[in-house]
């Protein structure tokens, strides 16, 4: 009998211990509110980019994103559409590819040259190349989305989540989030939904 309740009590531990791990892990990276560290990256020019970069910026929306996830794929227009509208009020796009190239080789850094030249991107796309940049935010998907406020503290998170509300039909999207985040923000608002779901492939590592 004791020998049991042992066992029930080293499996409760484990139990505990695994759903404490499960949500630290949950709780990793960036939230509302916080301010974001820069971070230097190379392009796909072979330029390093930093937001510091940016000098007459209001804010950042952030994307990590890759070459060979169909759902980061699905998003590819709409993310250059977004920069085309936000980066002359001062918010500008920059692309973050967080996989591991060995284990994504579609993925590395000539790759993603090539897939910025045939789509015609009109932002930076940058390589974490150590894998370093996407754990700080808490990315966990491409396409995953952070949207920053440039403030007297520095660049303050202000929504993370999904581009919108259907990745497969831009035609059938009732709800543009990020869009509604930087217009609540250019107006000096509180952005309406701070925080939605990101939909797409788990980076890989």
């Amino acid at each position: 009998m004791k020998k049991v309740i042992k066992f029930i009590s080293g499996g409760l531990l484990i139990l505990l211990v695994s759903a404490f791990t499960v949500t630290k892990t949950l709780n990793n990276g960036y939230k509302i509110g916080d301010v974001a560290e820069d971070f230097s990256l190379k392009n796909i020019d072979g330029k390093m980019v930093s937001m510091a970069d940016y000098k007459n910026a209001k804010g950042f929306i952030i994307t990590f994103t890759c070459n060979t996830c169909p759902y980061a794929v699905m998003y590819e227009d709409r993310i250059i559409e977004l920069n085309k509208k936000y980066a002359p009020k001062g918010y500008p796009v920059i692309a973050i590819m967080p996989n591991n190239v060995a284990v994504k080789p579609g993925d590395a850094l000539p790759e993603m040259k090539k897939r910025a030249e045939e789509k015609g991107f009109n932002f930076p796309y940058l390589l974490d190349e150590k894998q370093s940049v996407y754990p700080k935010f808490g990315a966990t998907k491409t396409p995953h989305m952070f949207v920053l406020g440039k403030t007297n503290k520095g660049n303050v998170v202000k929504y993370i989540g999904a581009i919108d509300d259907n990745y497969k039909d831009p035609s059938a999207v009732t709800t543009k989030f990020v869009e509604a985040a930087v217009d609540a923000l250019l107006k000096g608002n509180p952005v309406p939904e701070t925080e939605t779901k990101a939909i797409g492939c788990s980076i890989k590592v």
